[in-house]
């Protein structure tokens, strides 16, 4: 899949605040690409560059191979759809939709058969003559949709399109934008703080943090093998572990590491290292085991032993935090089977945890101060 668009070294400043820090990324044609980070991260920033509206101090936008830094935003092949849909109240669906077409002059057969097309697409037909107050939030961000992709842009840019709804329209919006997207089979541009909303969407995710990109890959490249302490954090919750290589294994592809207080555990290696480099481990919650019983021993199984501090009951799935010598870890266990005939795991029993060496990933940049991103329970929450 070729590359469409193309942020080359781009920066942004306001004053003293760098809010774009040589940004360089590419986003395929017909991909639904997703700027994904906190508020300030520098996402819509990037997004508002693409559509025109602010330049890059420095660096260059490419669209289609055709650099686009200085063309302004009614001579870009790109539409914007904000947060706040934007549609004109005095005008009925049909008529919004309508609205850029009549505006550059097509002819009214041309006009009818494009709005056809356009209510059909997001399925609203039967509300085509109704004002903006007349329908629902969800509606009304669907009725943006269709004005915006009307006039067939070769890119839509979303910023934070969902951010006004409730989370049950929010979700059947997610399963609409999905549809729409392979329908029409343009690039999409998506902004969003919420990891959930771009890792259901996306073909490829761009993490952004202080105005600089973090991580750029799939979903599942993101999840399962965050590069920084700010991805793992960032996205889903975590656990870090802090140790030095201790020995090299299996020509490099394992290695041991000693953490103070657990021992030595081993973990899989996709970088080189050697003895006594210091390494920060990801381990995610679902990815360990917890039991009254020490597992069977097994060369790539890591066991501590631990105390419950914490047991959160959801339904689906119990989450625990346990103390492990000087660490706090979170522990999701599914439920895939039948509990009431179970003895639960509770507050202050003796456990072990466990999880493979595959399960643990190595981060080439850590920070304490991302462990602060993770919705995990507070320590002595338990009751």
């Amino acid at each position: 899949m070729e590359d469409f668009v193309r942020f080359e070294n781009v920066s942004r400043r306001y004053g003293n605040v760098l809010a774009v820090d040589g940004v360089s990324l590419s986003v395929r044609k017909g991909e639904f690409f997703s700027l994904l980070g906190p508020s300030g991260c520098g996402k819509t920033t990037l997004l508002r560059m693409l559509a025109g509206f602010e330049q890059p101090d420095t660096g260059r936008v490419l669209l289609g191979g055709r650099d686009i830094t200085g063309v302004p935003p009614h001579r870009r092949k790109v539409n914007t759809i904000f947060q706040s849909y934007a549609l004109f109240p005095h005008l009925t669906v049909r008529q919004n939709i309508a609205f850029g077409l009549k505006v550059a002059g097509r002819p009214r057969a041309e006009i009818d058969a494009e709005v056809k097309r356009m209510l059909a697409l997001i399925q609203l037909e039967e509300h085509a003559e109704k004002r903006p107050d007349q329908i629902s939030g969800g509606q009304k961000q669907r009725v943006a949709i269709a004005r915006a992709l009307v006039n067939r842009p070769d890119v839509l840019l979303l910023d934070e399109p969902l951010a006004a709804l409730d989370l049950k329209l929010r979700q059947r919006m997610l399963i609409e934008l999905d549809r729409i997207h392979d329908e029409v089979g343009i690039t999409f541009v998506y902004v969003t703080h919420d990891q959930g909303e771009a890792m259901s969407l996306s073909d490829r995710i761009a993490v952004m943090s202080r105005g600089r990109l973090e991580q750029l890959g799939t979903p599942a490249e993101i999840y399962e093998a965050p590069r920084s302490s700010f991805v793992a954090a960032f996205i889903g919750d975590t656990n870090f572990f802090e140790g030095k290589v201790a020995g090299v294994l299996d020509g490099g592809a394992y290695c041991r590491v000693a953490i103070d207080g657990l021992g030595d555990v081993r973990a899989y290696s996709d970088k080189a290292v050697r003895e006594g480099d210091p390494i920060f481990l990801s381990v995610r919650p679902e990815k360990l085991r917890i039991g009254r019983e020490r597992p069977e021993p097994s060369a790539d199984a890591n066991v501590v032993p631990a105390r419950v501090e914490d047991v959160i009951y959801l339904g689906s799935q119990t989450k625990y935090r346990v103390a492990a010598g000087e660490y706090r870890l979170a522990v999701f266990r599914q439920h895939n089977r039948f509990l009431l005939d179970e003895r639960p795991i509770t507050w202050n029993e003796d456990v072990f945890v466990s999880w493979h060496a595959d399960d643990g990933y190595m981060l080439e940049r850590y920070e304490e101060s991302d462990e602060s991103l993770m919705d995990l329970p507070p320590e002595g929450s338990g009751g």
